[in-house]
Parts: structure tokens; C-alpha cells; sequence
């Protein structure tokens, strides 16, 4: 009789811990979450309220004038009054993260699934460690390497791919006649792309590993190919994945600094030609913030300030696509 009136009370008391233990995870939840979005309005704002000397004074003028005279006006050059448009430092930053993420992501996906369906057991714990050693070289490594080794060098391939389509419209101005020193939006791009390869490919492989074994032996045993497998089961179980896959890499290509100040050429100009030298906000920033004061050093806050509104944006594009391809694939489904 003792033992059927203590069975009760042990329930209730576990049950009873097991709801403060659901609530406090549930606090500390809802508290991080809370704090990364306070941490990102916090950046926000603080950067604007620096930044909206130069943003005040330019206007709107700031995202769609090329111009970019920093000079003051009463310093050794002469009476200049400053102009602050970084629509050549926006173009540069889209331009250069374009290339990267139409070079990288074939690559790392690539990669990712053959890691994961095709390669040896054996294979692939050199592959992931390859993969993860790229991803430990220092940015600065690869800028220094993109001038001294990759631009020198790539200039005839530029040319010879300037004369192979100069003769196709649109083309040719796109594949433009090269600087002579190597330095373009190409370089940097390509530069990019491996440095965002080893995100893209590791979140690809881990997001391929979760596909469920069942889907795939399924459609195997439905006279399915290996590629019409993967097409079929592994790629739209794992858009979203993908999909997140590709915006880290896209957020890293947007930002790097170092890299792309060494590679771009430091031209400000609004061109088609991938092949001429240009410029980026970060690295724009980079150069010249050390420097700077006064209105300039806002105009420079105002370059992160776009540059995080830029980001922003395109990750909340990435989350609609994810949204809407989920219906999509559920409706077929």
C-alpha cells in the first residue's frame, strides 16, 4: 500500500522538474535570440549615428553618384568641396561576389556530394581535411598571393579570352581588354571563390548527410540512375540547406577586406569589363580609415553601414526562395 501511494508523488515531482527544466531552456532561448537581435540593432545604429554626417550632407547621392573626392577643403590640394558616392564601391562589392559565388558554389557542391555519395570511404577523410586546411590560410596568404603569383601570370588568359569573344556583342564588353597588371574584378573573384569554397563544400556535405537513406535506397530500387538519385532525392531534400550554404559564402565573399584591396586594383569606376581594375567597400575602408577624419571618416562608416544593409537584404531574399521552394517541392510532393 506504501508503494502505490509513493508511485504518484515520484510522477508528479519529476514531472514537475521536467517543466522548470523546459522553462528555463526556453528562457535561455528566447534570451539569445533576443540578444543577437539586440547586438545587430545595436550596430546598426551606432554605425548610422556615425556614419549620418557624410550621409546627411550626400543624401541619396551617396548609393547613386560615382563620385568620389574625399579631398578637404582646405587641405594642400586646393579648395575642393568633398563628394561621397559609392556606387562604384557598391558595383565592386556585387561584382566581385558574383564571380566568386558563380565560380564556388559548382565547385563546393560538387565536392560536397562527391564526398558523400561517390568517393571511397578512404577518400573522404583526406578530402575533409584537405577542404578544412584551405579554410585555415589566412586571407591576408591569399592576397599576397593573388598579386604576386595569380595576377602577373593570369594576364595572358585574359587576353586570349579578350580576342576569342571580342568579336561576340555583349561579350566583348564584358570579357573587356585586362590592366596589364592582373588586378580586376576577375582576380579578385577568383580569389574569393577559393576562400569561400571550403564553407560552401563543408555545409554542403553536412547538409547532403542528412538526407535520409531510405529516399535514396528507394529510388535506386526504382531502376533510378546514381544522378537521377541524386537529382531526384538528395538535391531537393536539401535546397534549404544549400541555399544557407551559399549565403555564408556569399556573406563572406561580401566582406572580406585584405584580399580584395590587394587583388581588385583600386580603381573607382562603374564598368562592364571584368577584366578592368575597380574597387570594393571593404576594401575601401581598409585603405583609407586609418587616415580619415571628420566628414570622411563618416563617409567610410557609411560604406559598413551600406555594406550591412546589403547583406541583410540578400539574406532575407535567401529566405523567401527557401520558403517558396519548400511549397513547391511539398506540393509535388
Amino acid at each position: 500500500m506504501s508503494q502505490m501511494t509513493r508511485q504518484p508523488r515520484t510522477r508528479l515531482a519529476t514531472t514537475g522538474r521536467g517543466k522548470w527544466g523546459d522553462r528555463s531552456f526556453w528562457l535561455i532561448c528566447l534570451v539569445a535570440g533576443l540578444g543577437v537581435l539586440a547586438i545587430l540593432a545595436l550596430i546598426l545604429v551606432t554605425t548610422t549615428k556615425e556614419a549620418w554626417p557624410a550621409l546627411r550632407e550626400a543624401g541619396i547621392g551617396f548609393i547613386t553618384h560615382n563620385n568620389w573626392i574625399p579631398n578637404d577643403p582646405d587641405g594642400p590640394s586646393g579648395p575642393r568641396t568633398p563628394e561621397f558616392g559609392a556606387l562604384a564601391f557598391v558595383y565592386g562589392t556585387l561584382v566581385v561576389s558574383a564571380v566568386a559565388i558563380f565560380v564556388a558554389v559548382p565547385i563546393s557542391i560538387g565536392i560536397a556530394l562527391f564526398t558523400t555519395e561517390l568517393a571511397p570511404r578512404r577518400m573522404r577523410g583526406a578530402i575533409t581535411t584537405v577542404i578544412d586546411l584551405l579554410a585555415a590560410i589566412p586571407s591576408v596568404v591569399f592576397g599576397l598571393w593573388a598579386i604576386l603569383v595569380v595576377a602577373p601570370n593570369i594576364t595572358p588568359l585574359y587576353k586570349g579570352v579578350h580576342d576569342f569573344v571580342d568579336a561576340v556583342p555583349g561579350l566583348g564588353s564584358i570579357f573587356g581588354v585586362p590592366v596589364n597588371s592582373g588586378q580586376s574584378f576577375m582576380t579578385a573573384g577568383l580569389i574569393l571563390a577559393i576562400m569561400i569554397v571550403p564553407i560552401v563544400t563543408s555545409l554542403s556535405r553536412e547538409v547532403f548527410a542528412t538526407v535520409p537513406e531510405a529516399e535514396k535506397q528507394a529510388a535506386l530500387a526504382l531502376g533510378a540512375t546514381q544522378w537521377e538519385m541524386i537529382k531526384g532525392a538528395v538535391l531537393p531534400h536539401s535546397f534549404g540547406g544549400l541555399v544557407g550554404a551559399v549565403m555564408l559564402g556569399l556573406g563572406r565573399a561580401m566582406g572580406e577586406t585584405i584580399a580584395v584591396a590587394l587583388a581588385i586594383g583600386g580603381s573607382t569606376q562603374v564598368v562592364a569589363n571584368l577584366f578592368a581594375s575597380g574597387n570594393a567597400m571593404p576594401a575601401v575602408i581598409v585603405r583609407n580609415f586609418g587616415e580619415s577624419s571628420g566628414t570622411y571618416r563618416s563617409a567610410l562608416i557609411g560604406l559598413g553601414v551600406v555594406l550591412f544593409v546589403i547583406t541583410v537584404v540578400v539574406n532575407l531574399l535567401a529566405r523567401v526562395i527557401v520558403r517558396r521552394a519548400e511549397v513547391r517541392f511539398k506540393g509535388a510532393a
